[in-house]
Formats: structure tokens, sequence, C-alpha cells
């Protein structure tokens, strides 16, 4: 018995806007770790794409170079399930453009899913965004970077998730942690 499909699941990865320590707006830089460790575990559980979001140029043409590398370069022939993973992956300077682009594959807008460490008041629980998952209506979960999606953009989305809770009051995983665990409790084999 398999998890739930993920054919109309996506990932984002924004890296704008997102707040820093002190609660400012700011564009995070983009790691070669988030971008290979979520590629991974998209393709793991069947994510149908992972987009990663951020304005700066420089950012994007890092990205698309490490990118080529391993799909079309010299580690595509060394590492092919590397290739497997990144080959999903796509750069977009808006999240809206990533919107715009599941639109037209999709034939329809995808519901947007916002993730944090914090709770809202309106949060869904992992339960019931699985439900949501089973209708045939695209989804797309929001990661922030840096220390989390601007209070804009979570206002903006159509669902805020649960926060992952730990052991203690300690709340600080890396990114691509978050996604894995997250990944895991919706799309995930039932014990």
């Amino acid at each position: 018995m398999t998890g739930l499909p993920a054919k109309r699941l996506y990932v984002a990865l924004i890296h704008y806007p997102v707040i820093d320590k002190n609660g400012e707006t700011i564009a995070s830089a983009v790691t070669n770790l988030d971008l290979h460790d979520i590629a991974r575990v998209c393709r793991t559980y069947g994510v149908k794409g992972y987009y990663v979001i951020t304005p700066l140029e420089d950012q994007k043409v890092l990205v698309d170079r490490i990118l080529h590398h391993w799909t079309a370069g010299v580690g595509r022939a060394y590492n092919p399930k590397r290739q497997q993973a990144l080959e999903r992956v796509k750069v977009s300077t808006t999240f809206a453009e990533a919107i715009a682009d599941i639109a037209e594959v999709e034939g329809r807008r995808p519901k947007t899913v916002a993730t944090s460490a914090r709770r809202h008041a309106d949060s869904l629980s992992y339960s019931r965004l699985r439900g949501l998952l089973a209708d045939p209506v695209p989804h797309i979960l929001a990661f922030g970077t840096a220390w989390g999606l601007a209070g804009t953009f979570m206002a903006e989305a159509d669902y805020r998730l649960d926060p992952l809770v730990g052991a203690g009051t300690y709340n600080h995983l890396s990114v691509r942690s978050a996604v894995s665990i997250i990944l895991d409790r919706l799309l995930g084999r039932p014990e």
C-alpha cells in the first residue's frame, strides 16, 4: 500500500519575500544543499515539480549552472539518480510566475499552501491537507528560506499549514528537513 498520489502536488522554495532574524523582508541566497536535497525528496515522494523562486539574477544563473551540470553536463553520466531528481526543478522570478506555469500545465490555478514554524489561527492540520490533496485541484506547498515567509506572503496564501512541533521548545529546522518531514506526513506510506 502506498501513500497518496502526488500527481498534482508541487513544491516552491521561496527566497523572496522572506524575513531575516529581525523581521525585515529580504531576498535570501540559494544554497546548493537545498537545491539537491529538496529535489531528491520531491522525486522520492512523486511531487510533480519543484520551483525555486528568486528575483536575484546572479542566483538564477547559479541555479541554472548547477542544474545544467547534473541534467545535461558531466554530472548526468556520473550520477543519473541526481539527474532524475533535478530534472523537475524550475527557476521562477516570482511565485506568481510559478502559479501561472502550473495553471498552464494543469488547466487550473493551484491552491497555495504556506508553511511556517509559527502557528496561525486558521492553520490546516496535516490530515485535512491530505484530504484536500485527494481532490483533482492542484496544490503548491510554499516553503520559506531564511527565517520564513514574509507576513504578506502568508496572508495571500489560500491555506496555512500547521507548523512542525518537536519534543521541546527549540523550533528552527533547516528548510530541507522541514520539506522532508512534511512530504512524508502528507504522502508517506501509512504504518
